[in-house]
């Protein structure tokens, strides 16, 4: 049971109590079961209208599913809706029940040329895998080393790495105390995490008793950087963010001229209308909240595209710059304006919009610190 419609996250659920008001399902589907055909006037979502007709099993001839029309009430209403393109589905319903006719038909006609199917042999399961005898190499590897520093090799993962993030580009060559300063951590434990990367070849000591980092400390973290991309950097937030706001997000570059815009990264939403461009679509840049974003989203840092592109979507969206402060993307939320209104777009939306942009940003400063990120 399923009194307050829960089970489905893109149906708004109807409100508790004796005192909700009745949905009329049972009305609207006594009258679709004598008229042939039901509508949807913005009962699901608000902009939402619709018409469906059933398809009938043709050999029992109860109903199979049901296929339908949908539109937005920028582009129809209901009425228009059911003159224009009911008598259409009607049509299109029909083939769908003729074909459904002729597959059963042939489904029941023996095919004399079938063989059985031969019983497939026996599969030897197979031998139980053997227990190593012979320690793992990393793992002989980190006990001689253990056996060879003693209490001056830390086993603490978390701590080893949070030494080694406390040098930087302003912070090049740390003496001891300034380390333990930067990770909170105490001097002792410090030191001891230094002496550690010191004997892995991470860390090296430079004048002065401070301690600077090595160029081997890029085997940690340059192989997955090198394969990465903004796309796959930005992917993450757009979730996050798709999720808290309940609406579709995409971020996009400038395409090869500037006059286009390319969407290189997507998150689509439970919205029964969402909007869901796949990636490498296409579209004029000065159309669009994406290609203003890019292009020069003017002293407020936004831009928003209010049904240019097509009538019935809005789209508010913000541009995300690289380490030298240049726009190479933009991020934005898209929506059907029946869920909000330009106001609204910008209060509700935006602030979660630049979180999610000022992210994708300093994941990015991260990653080309040690590589180049293609943008696409």
């Amino acid at each position: 049971a399923d009194p307050e419609n829960r089970s489905f996250p893109a149906v708004p659920p109807h409100p508790p109590g004796p005192d909700a008001p009745r949905s009329g399902f049972e009305e609207r589907a006594a009258r679709a079961a004598r008229e042939g055909w039901a509508a949807d006037d913005q009962l699901i979502e608000p902009g939402l209208v619709a018409v469906s007709v059933p398809v009938r099993d043709p050999v029992t001839g109860t109903i199979a599913c049901a296929a339908s029309v949908v539109s937005h009430t920028s582009r129809h209403s209901a009425e228009h809706l059911r003159v224009t393109l009911l008598p259409r589905l009607r049509e299109t319903v029909a083939a769908m029940e003729e074909d459904l006719r002729a597959a059963s038909a042939r489904a029941q006609t023996p095919d004399p040329a079938a063989a059985p199917e031969p019983e497939p042999a026996s599969v030897p399961a197979p031998e139980p895998a053997r227990p190593d005898a012979a320690p793992p190499e990393l793992a002989a590897w980190t006990a001689a080393s253990k056996q060879e520093l003693g209490r001056g090799f830390v086993e603490s993962l978390a701590r080893g790495l949070t030494v080694l993030t406390a040098f930087g580009e302003d912070r090049p060559a740390l003496t001891l105390t300034q380390v333990a300063q930067a990770t909170g951590l105490a001097r002792a434990t410090a030191r001891r995490a230094l002496i550690t990367h010191e004997h892995l070849g991470l860390v090296a000591p430079g004048p002065g008793r401070t301690f600077t980092l090595t160029p081997r400390v890029l085997s940690l973290g340059f192989p997955p950087l090198s394969r990465g991309s903004l796309p796959r950097i930005a992917q993450p937030h757009l979730e996050d963010l798709a999720a808290e706001v309940r609406e579709s997000t995409a971020l996009a570059v400038l395409a090869p001229g500037g006059e286009e815009i390319q969407y290189a990264a997507r998150a689509s939403t439970h919205h029964i209308m969402s909007v869901d461009l796949p990636v490498g679509t296409r579209l004029p840049a000065r159309a669009t909240a994406l290609g203003r974003a890019l292009t020069g989203p003017g002293p407020a840092g936004y831009a928003l595209a209010d049904q240019e592109l097509e009538a019935g979507l809005r789209a508010v969206a913000v541009p995300v710059h690289d380490r030298a402060g240049h726009p190479v993307a933009a991020v934005d939320i898209a929506l059907h304006a029946a869920r909000r209104t330009r106001e609204e777009c910008v209060s509700a939306l935006l602030p979660a919009l630049r979180r999610t942009a000022a992210r994708i940003e300093a994941d990015l400063r991260t990653a080309t610190r040690f590589t180049r990120v293609p943008l696409t």
